[in-house]
């Protein structure tokens, strides 16, 4: 299964998301494999400790690989390598392998030779790890439009794709989102263009929200009442534009909430974080348990 992770706007939490995603598949037991095709800033490495690669890596990096400057993209066995002494103690199942950028890479244009090769990495992965998640840079990238073109080729046409998309719950993200995928040049036009259907690639793709404060919840009970009114206010509101803009609850799959963890680094939350050290919430845990079985359970995300 292949999953694309995918935001107009940069800060949304997309990678940490996707980082977690992938760090509880393999704790559920499916191998997993970890994509950094933010080509212009790979810096995945450092959210799974790895020191070698924390902005990316040399000579045989995705963008290396893809413009034929490497005869294979290197793995990186996070279990293994990772800095960190948890991690190292394979706490799961599956594995969990990252393939790095690289060093210093940069976009650049596409053309038959490089789209052949995502190709190919995409069937190989495929046949190897339960879960594939590619990480694509911000926006209308040259990384998007690069898994575009290689999906609608016949070779992946059988294997199982997901796009998630993530917006952080405030008015201007919404707004992103919906042009991202809505709008001229978004996902649903360019996919036509490369040659999937409209419906097909419609139903490939589903909305996450990250950073979510729930009015209701206990971490507003301290605030003033004015305050407390005035953010359920926001929050309906909110809704009401995400509905109009088809971002509602029929498409979206996974509510992250704001974590403070999350918001002064971007790293896995350990189950220790939680019931141990006490710094994360078991909450957010729940919602990237949630997401996980959301996008691995076919049923689950045609019924989302």
């Amino acid at each position: 299964m292949l999953v694309f992770s995918v935001s107009d706007k940069g800060g949304t939490g997309r990678s940490v998301t996707s980082t977690n995603l992938a760090y509880r598949s393999a704790l559920r037991g499916n191998h997993t494999c970890y994509l950094d095709f933010d080509f212009g800033s790979p810096t995945i490495g450092s959210i799974f400790d790895l020191e070698d690669a924390r902005r990316g890596v040399r000579d045989d990096g995705l963008h290396d690989y893809l413009r034929g400057m490497a005869p294979a993209a290197r793995r990186i066995d996070v279990w293994a390598e990772s800095s960190h002494e948890y991690l190292r103690r394979r706490p799961g199942d599956g594995m969990l392998v990252l393939l790095p950028g690289s060093h210093g890479g940069a976009e650049f244009d596409i053309d038959r030779a490089i789209v052949d090769r995502c190709v190919d990495l995409f069937v190989r992965l495929d046949e190897e790890y339960d879960l594939c998640v590619v990480d694509l840079s911000a926006g209308r990238s040259f990384a998007v439009e690069l898994v575009l073109q290689a999906t609608a080729r016949s070779a992946l046409r059988a294997v199982p794709t997901r796009w998630l998309v993530f917006h952080k719950w405030t008015r201007q993200h919404v707004i992103a989102a919906n042009s991202l995928v809505y709008g001229e040049h978004g996902l649903l036009e360019s996919g036509k263009v490369t040659g999937h259907g409209e419906e097909e690639m419609r139903s490939m793709i589903r909305f996450v929200r990250t950073a979510v404060i729930d009015p209701h919840g206990p971490e507003v009970a301290e605030l003033r009442s004015s305050q407390q009114t005035w953010l359920a206010e926001v929050d309906k509101d909110l809704e009401k534009t995400a509905a109009k803009l088809e971002l509602g609850r029929a498409l979206r799959i996974g509510t992250i909430p704001l974590d403070p963890v999350l918001q002064w680094r971007e790293q896995l939350i350990l189950n220790r974080d939680v019931h141990v050290t006490e710094i994360a919430n078991q909450a957010t845990v729940d919602a990237f348990e949630q997401l996980v079985k959301i996008v691995t359970n076919q049923r689950l995300w045609e019924g989302s």
